[in-house]
C-alpha cells in the first residue's frame, strides 16, 4: 500500500511539472472570440463637470467617472479589438484619433484618456441631437460603431422649430447612446480662467430658454414682441437650466430616432454588459491566453499529493 501510495505521488508530481513546462511553452492558442470595434464620442460641456457619482467613497464629476470607466473597460477589451476617441461639445464632435488596437495601443489610449478635460472645450454652449447627427454623419463610411457619451443637458434649451433630423442617417451607423448621471438635478460648478471652482452657476448665469429662430407662440401671445429687436418678447425667463440632470427620456428619443441602443451608465459593469452585446461584436480568430488552464492543472495535482496526508491528519485526530 506504502509503495502505492508513493507511485501515486510521484505521478502527480510528474504531472504536474509536464503541465508547468506546457504553460509557458504553449501559453496561447488561436480560437473564435468575439472583438469589439469602438469610437467613443465623450462629452466635455460644462455639465458634465456636475458631481454626482461616487469613487471610492468620494463624489467625482460625470466627465472623471467616464473616464475612469473606460479606462477600466480597456483592460478588459479582448486583443484585436479597438478604441477611437473623440470629443463634443457646441454643435459638433471632433476625433483625437481613429480605432487602435487595445493590446498594442492601451498605453497610448489610456493616457489620451486620462488627458481629457473639459477645458478642451471650443465653444460653451451645446446641442446634443446637433453633436449626434454631426458624429453619425462623420463616421457613416467607418466601420467602427459610435459610443456616444453625454449626460443630454442643452444649453440654451433648444427650439423645438428646429430640431435635428436623422432621417438621411438612421441605421446607417451602430453603436449606442450612454446616459451619464443622476436622475436629481445637481448644480453645475463653476470655473475661472484658471480653472479654479468659484462657485456654481446662478439662475441669472445661464439662458433658460432658445432665442434662435422663431418663436412657438405667436407675436401676439408674446409680451414685448418685437420682429427685429425682440422677436422672443422682453420677459425675463427663469427656469432651473443652472441645475443638471441626466435627461434620460430624450436620449431615449434620440436612439430611437437615430436607430442606436440605448443604456446608462451606472458603473463598469453595467457598461460592460451594455457594449459587449452580439450586435457590436465581431467574431474573430484570436490569439487567446490559456495559461490559467495549465496553471489549475498544477494546482489540482500538487493538491492530490498532499490529499493522502490530509486524510490521516484527520483520522488521528477524531
Amino acid at each position: 500500500m506504502t509503495h502505492r501510495l508513493k507511485d501515486y505521488r510521484l505521478w502527480c508530481l510528474l504531472f504536474a511539472l509536464i503541465a508547468m513546462l506546457v504553460l509557458f511553452i504553449i501559453p496561447s492558442k488561436k480560437q473564435k472570440s468575439p472583438t469589439y470595434n469602438y469610437t467613443f464620442i465623450i462629452d466635455i460641456t460644462r455639465s458634465m463637470n456636475a458631481t454626482d457619482y461616487q469613487q471610492d467613497n468620494q463624489a467625482v464629476s460625470r466627465l472623471s467617472f467616464v473616464k475612469q470607466t473606460l479606462r477600466d473597460l480597456l483592460r478588459d477589451l479582448p486583443c484585436q479589438s479597438k478604441v477611437g476617441i473623440g470629443l463634443f461639445t457646441e454643435r459638433r464632435s471632433t476625433l483625437l484619433f481613429e480605432p487602435l488596437e487595445v493590446c498594442s495601443a492601451y498605453t497610448e489610449i489610456d493616457t489620451v484618456i486620462s488627458k481629457i478635460d473639459w477645458r478642451m472645450a471650443w465653444a460653451a454652449d451645446s446641442n446634443i441631437a446637433k453633436g449626434l447627427l454631426s458624429t453619425l454623419d462623420m463616421l457613416k463610411k467607418s466601420d467602427s460603431s459610435v459610443i456616444f457619451i453625454t449626460d443630454g443637458q442643452e444649453a440654451p434649451p433648444v427650439n423645438v422649430n428646429y430640431q435635428a433630423d436623422f432621417s438621411g442617417l438612421r441605421g446607417q451607423v451602430k453603436g449606442m447612446i450612454i446616459g451619464v448621471g443622476g436622475l436629481q438635478t445637481v448644480p453645475i460648478p463653476k470655473f475661472n480662467s484658471q480653472g479654479e471652482q468659484t462657485g456654481f452657476y446662478k439662475p441669472e448665469d445661464v439662458p433658460h430658454r432658445s432665442s434662435f429662430g422663431q418663436s412657438t407662440l405667436a407675436p401676439s401671445q408674446i409680451k414685448g414682441y418685437n420682429a427685429r429687436n425682440a422677436p422672443f418678447g422682453n420677459d425675463v425667463v427663469t427656469g432651473n437650466e443652472h441645475l443638471t440632470a441626466l435627461h434620460e427620456t430624450y436620449l431615449e428619443k434620440l436612439s430611437a430616432e437615430s436607430g442606436l441602443g440605448y443604456a446608462r451608465l451606472a458603473d463598469l459593469q453595467s457598461l460592460a454588459l451594455a457594449l459587449k452585446n452580439s450586435k457590436l461584436a465581431t467574431e474573430k480568430l484570436v490569439q487567446t491566453d490559456i495559461r490559467w488552464q495549465w496553471a489549475l492543472l498544477t494546482l489540482l495535482m500538487i493538491s492530490l499529493v498532499y490529499l493522502p496526508g490530509i486524510y490521516q491528519y484527520h483520522r488521528f485526530f477524531r
